[in-house]
């Protein structure tokens, strides 16, 4: 690590952000059956290390003018590479090379070894991803890439120590993907600006294909403000030009980043915080003159403004700012409504109708009034998601149509208990109810055509349904609360 000054100096000036740190530990469990107790024992004694080897990353990041010079040596070293392997989700999807996260554990100790060598030496290659899609609830296909194992397992140990660099230089209002952050609290604190600040006008901005747009080279050049270290930017490099294969047909895109890798996320957040965040705390602070808030989670974002005429001036230089680094607001989702305290009393004395509503992060944003008539703001399930997920269920209880109906009942708890952790915020309770209503609604339908004799009885069904799906509560406080706990 050295102290050299910003190469980069024409995006804009650093700020501190906002820090949140977690830990977890666990005890009382025995060794893993198969797993010796030396073996249990370096593990534990790696991860500390691993932790130790971050946290000094970390505290040296403080210093915003430090670039970093010699990061590589933690990536290929087997305690990060080992605790990477374990953070994989076990059953994802293989890449091209057809390796799964089981079979690459039999012989982890012998695979991880050679990783590391062959990152030490420089022979490390990235594989092309392979192409997949996933339904979006618009109907569209949204693409994705399936990394090797071994891709993921590289990604995610650059991802750890990146983390512990550029969460000293994140704002406060970026949320996506961050450590310790989450999407209800992006929600929260949308919600207590709205109630609590002077906010009469919102700018529900949508990026226009973010992830296939941004341009690699100025991604790149954001990663060298902070990181002086060419090996990390040539692995960086490496992953952006390893392309895509769809159909044996191999694809190399000269701009945008693989959904799917474990640094992307991370990428898109450097990129971001550059282009967008650090572009909003300065033109905040020098152009506006009334109320200002702003919350991003990944590449949705929500600006709230006091008057309409500097949200619209907003608008303008935020296009010309995207059209500067490669990307474009979609035409159609990116709109200014009138949104806030006085929204609904001023838009009823011009003889409009109510304000409209915007939608972030799977909520419809709604301008609602308390029991005691203070304003308030209602956050009800998008009704798209609530469709595409029964429709989704209708059509895996069809597929399961003839499985026992515990392992029926197991698969449907598991989705409403997910549906009511996410949904479950303050007064959203009729959807959620009418989700678990419809979805056991689904399940007898699908009970009856099992036999053309046999009647499903509503007193069998209920017995059913209450042993199996989750009861329909509110597990969120309320905004203004969990906010005050957290500040």
């Amino acid at each position: 690590m050295d102290d050299q000054g910003k190469s980069h100096s024409s995006i804009v000036p650093e700020k501190s952000p906002n820090k949140a740190q977690a830990a977890e530990g666990m005890e009382g469990r025995g060794p893993t059956k198969g797993k010796t107790l030396e073996q249990n024992t370096l593990r534990t004694q790696g991860r500390v290390s691993v932790q130790r080897a971050l946290e000094r990353i970390r505290n040296a990041a403080k210093d915003k003018g430090k670039r970093f010079t010699a990061l590589y040596h933690h990536v290929y070293s087997l305690e990060l590479l080992r605790k990477s392997y374990f953070d994989l989700k076990r059953k994802a999807a293989p890449g091209v090379d057809g390796e799964t996260w089981r079979h690459y554990g039999e012989h982890l100790d012998e695979h991880l070894k050679d990783l590391s060598e062959r990152l030490k030496r420089g022979a490390y290659r990235a594989s092309p991803a392979r192409r997949a899609y996933i339904p979006k609830t618009d109907g569209c296909q949204r693409p994705i890439g399936l990394l090797v194992l071994e891709d993921k397992i590289v990604q995610r140990a650059v991802t750890e120590v990146l983390n512990a660099i550029y969460e000293e230089n994140f704002l406060g209002f970026s949320y996506g993907f961050r450590p310790s952050r989450s999407a209800h609290q992006a929600l929260d604190i949308l919600t207590v600006g709205l109630i609590t600040r002077k906010v009469s006008w919102v700018l529900d901005a949508d990026i226009l294909k973010f992830f296939d747009t941004l341009d690699q080279k100025w991604l790149v050049t954001c990663v060298e403000r902070r990181i002086g270290d060419r090996r990390i930017v040539r692995l960086i490099q490496k992953w952006l030009r390893a392309g895509v294969l769809e159909e044996g047909k191999w694809t190399l895109s000269e701009a945008g980043t693989v959904q799917g890798g474990s640094i992307s996320p991370l990428l898109a957040n450097i990129y971001l915080h550059y282009v967008f965040d650090l572009w909003v705390y300065h033109w905040r602070k020098t152009r506006a003159e009334g109320d200002v808030i702003v919350v991003r989670y990944a590449d949705d974002s929500i600006a709230g403004f006091q008057y309409r005429h500097e949200a619209e001036r907003f608008l303008a230089d935020l296009r010309v700012r995207f059209e500067r680094f490669g990307l474009a607001l979609h035409p159609d989702k990116t709109r200014i409504l009138e949104f806030g305290r006085f929204a609904r009393e001023d838009r009823s004395r011009r003889g409009e109708k109510k304000p409209e509503t915007f939608n972030f992060l799977g909520f419809t944003h709604i301008c609602g009034k308390t029991r005691s008539g203070k304003f308030t703001v209602l956050r009800k399930t998008m009704r798209t998601r609530w469709q595409a997920k029964l429709k989704e269920v209708h059509q895996e209880l069809k597929r399961r149509m003839h499985d026992p109906i515990p392992e029926q009942g197991a698969y449907l708890r598991a989705v409403v208990r997910g549906h009511i952790r996410y949904y479950g915020v303050p007064m959203n309770g009729r959807s959620l109810l009418a989700f678990r209503w419809k979805v056991y609604w689904l399940w007898k339908n699908v009970l009856m055509r099992r036999s053309q004799r046999h009647r499903m009885t509503w007193d069998r069904m209920k017995r059913l349904v209450d042993r199996w799906l989750p009861p329909a509560r509110i597990c969120h406080p309320y905004s203004l609360d969990r906010v005050g706990v957290i500040t």
